[in-house]
């Protein structure tokens, strides 16, 4: 697809759903049906849609709108943590290590099968069985292929118990249960598809959830189709159906909302958010998210290994130069592994663009001439033209840095392998806690190459060993005392920033235009992705 094809007609997603094929150019203007609602956004980065193995931006939009997880978040207010969710209340032993959760009791799967503990429990240990990327979310509690099912039991047909292997904030415990890796999946559904596998070749493509929505159809990189569940214990969504197309180009998006062929379009540029300003039948929603845009230098490297080429690198990013240009009004400035807006916020910026600062830790390094390197980045707005930007300043300095785009999936398949070299990436927080950004960018315990269960760590992805780094995170994990556990997060970030192979860049503000007749629709929070159960169109 590109900016060049004006006739681009809409996708058989929406012609199934009822919505008639218009081009993009001519005088009528489309509406789509009131009861379904049409969402254009890039979900090239889905690798999987099985709930136990996503770990992708766009991958949760859809699963947390398709599964229940075992704790939730309040759409209006994320930032306050977990709320009941399938697990109507809970008890903690008094050593702090033995949970007791009750099932609410009444939730039916798409399927028709009720939910009960055995669900619960299966999904709990087949999440840590399959040892897939989010596999470390659970194992911050000590799970772990060998003794979940002893550590994850069945107590009765509403009851089941978790044991941790550390008295750890209760708060962190169940904040960590609302992401996407506390999906409870239809035991008995998923059974029926297991093979070998425990159904995941079957859940990339099918779902087992007891959501707001049941997925209708999913063709990756293209389009994914979900239908209103009536039976939701949480009540019966508004919208009928909720289609996702993927459109990559901004300018494609802001024709088709224009024209009303879509209802919200998530990835404009700023000049076409300030064109769309003007337009009475769309109004600009701006939700600060927790996405982190980062530069990982990989430390296999024999030159990016050296500490004064990561410095090098953090003065040669033109910081306010990209957010006074296209980066305008959709990234704020952020040097901090931690979102603004979370406990242990870091709100201090050290690094300008400084070339000359640059170059005297190169020659320190021992290369005043630069070098020649690859970047890996993906291949869309504003990801590819933040890597042009460092790839110019980087120049001054001698550097010689070699882009390579591609789709999201292949970056983050390479980089998951520790293969890359340079790579700029973006990360989000999984649950309301500052662990859940700690535990990646300061964590690696275990850098050995074999260690595949910590590919959600980023600093192993980027071959980091930092076994003292690593102790004071795990050490903040267990401080009880709020004060003392967020002034941990702060100095662990202060020293992150100076000695991390990491150049934290900004924070995203997404900008969607949405159409003036929709309300109640959240496109996300730091902590939250987009929720459409709320959603109403007049």
């Amino acid at each position: 697809m590109g900016d060049t094809a004006p006739m681009r007609l809409l996708s058989t997603a929406l012609l199934a759903a009822g919505v008639a094929a218009v081009a993009l150019t001519g005088p009528a203007s489309a509406q789509t049906p009131r009861t379904t609602f049409v969402v254009a956004d890039k979900i090239d980065d889905i690798v999987s849609i099985d709930p136990h193995e996503s770990f992708e931006f766009s991958g949760s939009n859809l699963i947390h709108n398709v599964y229940d997880q075992l704790f939730v978040l309040d759409p209006q207010n994320p930032a306050a943590g977990f709320k009941p969710g399938v697990v109507e209340s809970y008890t903690l032993s008094a050593d702090g290590l033995v949970y007791t959760f009750k099932v609410r009791d009444g939730i039916k799967f798409h399927s028709g099968n009720a939910l009960s503990a055995a669900d619960a429990v299966y999904s709990l240990q087949r999440a840590v069985k399959l040892k897939k990327t989010p596999v470390f979310i659970l194992a911050n509690f000590g799970l772990n292929e060998g003794n979940v099912d002893a550590n994850v039991k069945q107590t009765g047909p509403l009851e089941f118990t978790l044991t941790v292997d550390k008295p750890y904030a209760p708060s962190f415990v169940l904040n960590c249960l609302t992401a996407m890796i506390a999906s409870v999946v239809d035991s008995k559904l998923v059974m029926q598809n297991a093979g070998t596998d425990m159904g995941n070749g079957w859940l990339k493509q099918n779902s087992a959830g007891s959501g707001a929505f049941r997925l209708v159809r999913y063709q990756p990189s293209e389009s994914w189709t979900i239908e209103r569940n009536d039976n939701w214990w949480r009540g019966k969504p508004q919208m009928q159906r909720v289609i996702m197309r993927h459109v990559p180009e901004p300018g494609t998006q802001r024709l088709l909302v224009e024209r009303g062929d879509i209802d919200v379009a998530s990835n404009l540029q700023p000049q076409d958010i300030t064109a769309l300003r003007s337009n009475a039948n769309i109004k600009i929603q701006d939700s600060l998210k927790g996405y982190i845009a980062y530069i990982a230098l990989n430390q296999k490297h024999p030159i990016l290994s050296k500490p004064q080429v990561a410095e090098a690198v953090k003065w040669l990013i033109d910081y306010d130069g990209m957010h006074a240009t296209f980066l305008k009004d959709q990234f704020i400035p952020h040097q901090a592994f931690l979102p603004l807006t979370f406990p242990g916020e870091l709100k201090e910026k050290p690094y300008t663009l400084n070339v000359a600062k640059a170059k005297e830790l190169l020659a320190a390094a021992g290369h005043p001439n630069g070098f020649e390197i690859n970047l890996d980045v993906r291949n869309n707005f504003p990801f590819q033209n933040m890597a042009e930007a460092f790839q110019a300043t980087a120049a001054q300095a001698g550097i010689k840095v070699n882009i390579i785009p591609a789709e999201s999936r292949q970056v983050l398949t390479k980089y998951r392998a520790r293969q890359h070299e340079l790579v700029l990436q973006s990360w989000g927080p999984d649950y309301s806690d500052p662990h859940t950004n700690a535990d990646t960018f300061a964590s690696n315990p275990n850098n050995d190459d074999t260690a595949t269960t910590n590919v959600g760590k980023l600093a192993w992805r980027t071959a980091w060993g930092i076994p003292a780094l690593s102790a004071k995170t795990a050490a903040a994990l267990l401080e009880r005392d709020g004060e003392k556990r967020v002034q941990m997060y702060i100095d662990i970030q202060r020293e992150f920033q100076k000695t991390a192979p990491f150049a934290i860049i900004n924070q995203q503000i997404v900008q969607s235009a949405v159409r003036r007749n929709v309300d109640g629709y959240i496109s996300g929070a730091p902590v939250m992705p987009a929720v459409y159960w709320q959603a109403t169109k007049s």
